[in-house]
C-alpha cells in the first residue's frame, strides 16, 4: 500500500508512474485527497472538542470545590452536548477512514523508473540469455510423454484422487521432486539464508499484509469455516513473520528461505499452457525472502537475480531473463526480473521464477519497520524470489535430457537423487 504522506506530497508523480502499470489513477488519487481532508479536518474538529471538554471538566472541579453546586451542574450540562458532538465526529472520523483505506488498496505500488513500458508479456524486455544449451536439432518429446512412458508422473491417477493441476509423483519422479528441493534449500543456506519451514495456510491479516488480498482473492484457495487461506507462495507466511515488528538497522538485511507447497486456481487457464507440469493447482517451490534497508534493496534485488541465475546454470538449463513491463507486472511489484528456461519438448520458453522488489509497499500493510542509529523509525523494504518452483524446472530437465537410453540427471543433482538416470 503506498504511503499516503508520499501520494499527497506527489501526487503528480504517483499518477504520471502508475500510467506504467496501465493504471488510470487520477480519480481515486483526487479522492482519496478529498477523503483525507476530511479525515485531517474531523480529526482537528474532535481533537478541539477533547481539549474543551478537558477544559470544561477542570473548571467543573474547580467549581464543585468552591460549593457553586449550581453552576458546576450547568457546565455539566455543556459537557454532556459536547460528548454528543464528540460521538458524532468519532463516527464520522471511522467511517471516513474505512473508505479511504478500501481506496488506498485498490491502488497498485508505483513501478520503478526503470520498468519498460508495455501492456503484455510481448513488452517485456530480455535482459540476458544464454542460450548456448538449446538442442541444435533432434526430436524431444514433451514431458507429459516422457512421463508416462518411465511411469514417473502420473496425471491421470491425481485428477482421479484431486482434480486435474494435481499430478502423482511416483518413483524416480518423487525422488526427483526431493532431490530438487534439497538442492535448492542446501544452496540458499550457504548463500546466507536461515531456512524456516511455515504453515501452509495463513489469516486474512497476513495474505493482506503481502498484497493477496483484496487484489488475488479470487486465485486463493480459501476455507471458510475457519476464514483461512492456502497459500499461493511462501512468501505469504515467511514475510508476515515479521508483521507489526520494528528491527534494528544494523540487523538488515534479513534472508529466508523456505519449501512449501503451493497452491493456486488459476481460474480460467485452458489449453496448452496448462498441459502437464505447465500449470498447476498445487505445486512445489523454494522461495527466498528479504527485509532490507531502502537505500540497499536494489542491490539486493540484482544479487538474487544473479543467484537464480547460477542456479539454473548448475542445473545446465539454457534461459533467459526478462524485465517485466509495467501491464506484465503483479500488483504489489516495483520491479520485476523473470526468469524463463527452453521447453525443448514444446519448443518454447517456460517461466520458472519471479524475482521483485516491493519496496515499502507491503511494508506499510505489514507495519514492517527498521529503527536507525539515530533512533528514527523507518519502513523497511521487502523482496522475494523463486528459488526455485519445481513444475517447469522438472519439465525442462525431462525433456533437455531425454537420451535413448533414459533420462540423464545434472551432475549437481546426481548426490540428492541417488541414481544418474530414470530409464
Amino acid at each position: 500500500m503506498l504511503q499516503l504522506s508520499f501520494i499527497r506530497e506527489k501526487t503528480a508523480e504517483v499518477i504520471d508512474r502508475l500510467k506504467l502499470k496501465n493504471f488510470d489513477g487520477a480519480e481515486v488519487i483526487s479522492e482519496i485527497l478529498r477523503l483525507d481532508d476530511i479525515r485531517r479536518e474531523t480529526q482537528k474538529a474532535l481533537d478541539d472538542l477533547q481539549a474543551q471538554s478537558n477544559t470544561l471538566a477542570k473548571e467543573i472541579g474547580k467549581l464543585f470545590k468552591q460549593g457553586k453546586t449550581q453552576e458546576a451542574n450547568t457546565l455539566k450540562e455543556n459537557t454532556a452536548e459536547l460528548k454528543l458532538k464528540a460521538k458524532d465526529l468519532d463516527e464520522k472520523l471511522e467511517s471516513t477512514r474505512k473508505e479511504l483505506d478500501e481506496l488506498l488498496v485498490r491502488v497498485p505500488n508505483l513501478p520503478h523508473t526503470g520498468t519498460p513500458s508495455g501492456r503484455t508479456a510481448e513488452d517485456n524486455e530480455i535482459i540476458l540469455s544464454e542460450e548456448a544449451l538449446i538442442p541444435s536439432s533432434g526430436e524431444y518429446l514433451p514431458h507429459w510423454d516422457l512421463a508416462s512412458k518411465y511411469d514417473i508422473i502420473d496425471f491421470t491417477t491425481g485428477t482421479k484422487i484431486t482434480g486435474s493441476g494435481f499430478p502423482l509423483y511416483k518413483g524416480k519422479g518423487a525422488r526427483l521432486q526431493r532431490a530438487l528441493i534439497n538442492f535448492f534449500l542446501d544452496e540458499a543456506r550457504g548463500e546466507g539464508y536461515l531456512e524456516v519451514q511455515p504453515p501452509y495456510m495463513v489469516n486474512a491479516v497476513s495474505a493482506f499484509g503481502t498484497g493477496q488480498l483484496p487484489d488475488k482473492d479470487g486465485q486463493m484457495y480459501y476455507a471458510p469455516v475457519d476464514d483461512l487461506y492456502l497459500i499461493p507462495t511462501a512468501e505469504v507466511p515467511v514475510t508476515n513473520i515479521y508483521r507489526d515488528t520494528i528491527l534494528k538497522a544494523r540487523d538488515l538485511p534479513v534472508k529466508n528461505a523456505a519449501y512449501s507447497a503451493c497452491f493456486r486456481r488459476e481460474a480460467g487457464s485452458y489449453g496448452k499452457d496448462v498441459r502437464g507440469l505447465n500449470r498447476l493447482h498445487q505445486f512445489d517451490k523454494v522461495e527466498i525472502v528479504q527485509v532490507t534497508h531502502p537505500e540497499k534493496s536494489y542491490q539486493a534485488l540484482e544479487e538474487m537475480r544473479e543467484y537464480v541465475a547460477g542456479l539454473l546454470r548448475k542445473l545446465e538449463l539454457p534461459f533467459r531473463i526478462v524485465k517485466l513491463c509495467g501491464g506484465d507486472m503483479s500488483f504489489t511489484s516495483a520491479l520485476t526480473y523473470d526468469f524463463e528456461v527452453w521447453s525443448a519438448g514444446q519448443k518454447r520458453w517456460l517461466e520458472v521464477s519471479s524475482v521483485s522488489n516491493f519496496e515499502a509497499f507491503q511494508s506499510n500493510r505489514l507495519k514492517l519497520r527498521y529503527k536507525d542509529e539515530a533512533g528514527k523509525i523507518h519502513l523497511a523494504h521487502t523482496l522475494n524470489g523463486s528459488a526455485l518452483a519445481l513444475p517447469r524446472i522438472v519439465a525442462a530437465l525431462l525433456e533437455i535430457n531425454q537420451t535413448h537410453e533414459g533420462i540423464m540427471i545434472p551432475e549437481v543433482l546426481k548426490p540428492y537423487c541417488g541414481f544418474a538416470m530414470i530409464n
